[in-house]
Formats: structure tokens, C-alpha cells, sequence
């Protein structure tokens, strides 16, 4: 099969889409099928046998830290040339809505799949609250144009049928349990990320510091609690603002992290702390999992299919200080926090990459057959 995957993000940034396409992509060469990534231009040319076309980014207004690219004709005969059995937009809102009607246009099968709950992160950008009806109504028009739809949760599945968009599938999660494992705890990381208290009850939150993360709730319990260590680790637009919020309080910045330094970060605290409601899916749930740590996270639709309180993690409500501060006393039982760590590994270990890029396959396969022939 000939994959052209158009996607807003891709190698060498970091994140839940581009961990998700990277392992995709690994997959399909291996498995012999040829891969055209088509990508804003961050100097990556060639990833695992595949091709990577970059389309040369901008900074918008809103978001500095990344840059993205905008929709542009030049997709169109990219794609043409590459002459594609099926298209995949990941995320078309800006440029890879360019590879949803260059497929439209060309009569190719497309499969276009939601990650970022924009509309929902608008909220929390009081001067672009303005933006979400227009941006919804891009989302709607540009997944109009697929044979199949793509959610990464039940939850974000049926917000999108409420909004009217049909054909609607969830792709199934995965993680890197090699990569990600309790193996790789070292008492040189938790001193450094304890600031050299490892006696302290260590949570870690792993991701992009930006606002929709809602990092921000976790400044009360620092206050409260002197038993507590905090490491945000990650990079964003919100750093300096988080930093001033928590300065003087037990909470370290150690930066962006990767590989068995990252695996370490994980593995080495005593729980992950996910305070965000607004991520369509979050698989550094998973990772976090996979490294044996129960998962502290504030209740939302996509927390709850991968969280069971009580079993393989502890769960709040968000904006809830006293609900937080019930989970971290029941993190204190060390009978439960054992019995949670060894099922949060076992979770994990259902969910591996191949079995989530072979998910994906198949729906490439439905929108062909879909489809039907191309004139």
C-alpha cells in the first residue's frame, strides 16, 4: 500500500501525535508498505525508510513555542505526484486539512483522525474564546470530507457526533513497555528531582507545559503539604509562568527529556500526576503506567477509560483541592500503592504499538474499500 500521512506535527518535536504517527510509520515500512510523510519543515527529511516532505512552517500569534504551516496548494501536487492508495490527515484544521482536499479533490480514499481538542483549549485562552464556533465549523467541514473518521477515546467519539460528524471509529492506544519500565528507577534521579529530599513523596507530571494542561491546580497542594516533592517535567509556552507560580515551593523544572533519562524520570517518583481534563486521549498515562506508577488523575471521560480508581490508579476531581488531597492520603497505604503499581504494569502491557499501527491499517483498508473505486 502507497500511505500518505499530512499531519500538523511530526519528527523532531514531541508529543502524543507525533509518537503515535512515529510508531505508525516504523510499522508500515516494515511491513513493506510505502510511506510519505508530509509535515512542517523542522529539518527531518526521512524517517525509518519513510519520506518526509516539509512544508515551511510559520509562528502564529497565539502559540510561539511551535510553529505550524499553513494550508497551502502545494500539498495538492505533492500528493499527486505521490499518487497515494489512501490519504491519512492527522489533525486537519491548518495544513493537513490541505491533505484532505487534495484528497477530496483527487478522489483518493481519506482517513482523517482527532487528536487536539481545540474548541476545548480555546476556553482556557480567554482572548481567542471567540475563535471556537469558526473552529468547529473548519472541524466539522474538513472531517465531512473523509470516508472514516478516527477518535482516540469513547468520550472525544461522542462529543464528535454530537457535533455532526459521522463515520466515526476509536483507534486503539499504545506504549513502549520496553522503553517505559520500572526497571529504569535510580536513586540518582530521585535525589535530583527531590531536590535532595528523596524521603518526600515524589509525583511527577510528564508533557507540554502549556496552559490547557492545567499544571496550575497543583500549586495549592504545595502549599498544604511539606511531605511532597513536585517535578514538571517538559518544556512549553506556560514554563516562566509555572516556574514564578511555584517558585519556593519543593517543585523542580528539569526540562525536556528523553529516552532512558525520561524512562528514569517516570520510573523513580512514587506516582504521575495528570491534572488536565481537556486531552482527547493521553498516552502518558500509559507511559506512566508502563513504569509502574499509579496515576493520580482529575476525572474526565478519557481519564476514566484508561484510570479505574482504585485499581490501577487514584482518581480527583478537578479544581477539587480536598478531592486531591484524598488521593495522595490513599497513595500513602502501602498495601494499595502495590497493588496499583503491579496493575498499572499489567494495563500497560496490553497496549503495544504494533497492535495500535496494525488498528490503523485496517481503517486505511475500510476507507478504500469504502470508497470504492477511483474514477
Amino acid at each position: 500500500m502507497k500511505i500518505a500521512i499530512v499531519t500538523e506535527t511530526f519528527l523532531p518535536s514531541v508529543d502524543g501525535v507525533v509518537t503515535r504517527l512515529r510508531h505508525a510509520v516504523e510499522r508500515f515500512t516494515d511491513q513493506g508498505h510505502e510511506v510519505m510523510v508530509i509535515a512542517p519543515d523542522l529539518g527531518v527529511t526521512e524517517h525509518h525508510g519513510a519520506r518526509v516532505v516539509g512544508i515551511r512552517p510559520v509562528t502564529l500569534p497565539f502559540y510561539k513555542h511551535r510553529r505550524f504551516t499553513l494550508p497551502t496548494p502545494t500539498v495538492d501536487g505533492i500528493i499527486r505526484g505521490f499518487h497515494p492508495d489512501v490519504v491519512h490527515a492527522a489533525q486537519p484544521i491548518l495544513l493537513a486539512s490541505s491533505g484532505a482536499y487534495a484528497a477530496h479533490r483527487q478522489r483518493i480514499p481519506l482517513v482523517a483522525s482527532y487528536h487536539t481538542h481545540i474548541p476545548r483549549y480555546l476556553d482556557l485562552y480567554k482572548a481567542y474564546r471567540w475563535g471556537k464556533r469558526p473552529v468547529w465549523w473548519q472541524i466539522k467541514r474538513n472531517h465531512a470530507l473523509a470516508d472514516v473518521n478516527l477518535a482516540t477515546s469513547e468520550s472525544m467519539k461522542l462529543e464528535l457526533s454530537e457535533q455532526g460528524i459521522h463515520n466515526l471509529h476509536v483507534v486503539r492506544r499504545g506504549v513502549d513497555t520496553e522503553t517505559f519500565h520500572p526497571r529504569f528507577a535510580s536513586d540518582a534521579m530521585r535525589e535530583r528531582l527531590t531536590q535532595g529530599h528523596p524521603e518526600k513523596k515524589l509525583l511527577v507530571f510528564v508533557g507540554r507545559l502549556a496552559a490547557e494542561k492545567e499544571i496550575h491546580r497543583l500549586r495549592p497542594m504545595m502549599d498544604r503539604r511539606d511531605d511532597v516533592a513536585l517535578a514538571i517535567v517538559g518544556d512549553g509556552p506556560f514554563r516562566r509562568e509555572l516556574e514564578e507560580m511555584f517558585a519556593g515551593t519543593s517543585t523542580v523544572f528539569p526540562g525536556f527529556m528523553e529516552g532512558e533519562e525520561l524512562a528514569s524520570a517516570f520510573a523513580s517518583s512514587d506516582a504521575f500526576v495528570f491534572p488536565s481534563v481537556t486531552e482527547t486521549l493521553g498516552l502518558v498515562i500509559l507511559e506512566g503506567m508502563a513504569s509502574g506508577l499509579p496515576v493520580v488523575a482529575a476525572r474526565s471521560g478519557p481519564t476514566l477509560e484508561q484510570v479505574t480508581d482504585g485499581e490501577n490508579g487514584l482518581l480527583f476531581d478537578s479544581g477539587d483541592e480536598a478531592s486531591l488531597e484524598r488521593a495522595l492520603e490513599r497513595l500513602a497505604d502501602t498495601e494499595l500503592r502495590s497493588r496499583i503499581r503491579t496493575a498499572a504494569r499489567a494495563e500497560a502491557e496490553k497496549f503495544s504499538w504494533e497492535n495500535a499501527s496494525d488498528d490503523l491499517l485496517r481503517y486505511y483498508e475500510m476507507a478504500i474499500e469504502l470508497h470504492g473505486p477511483r474514477v
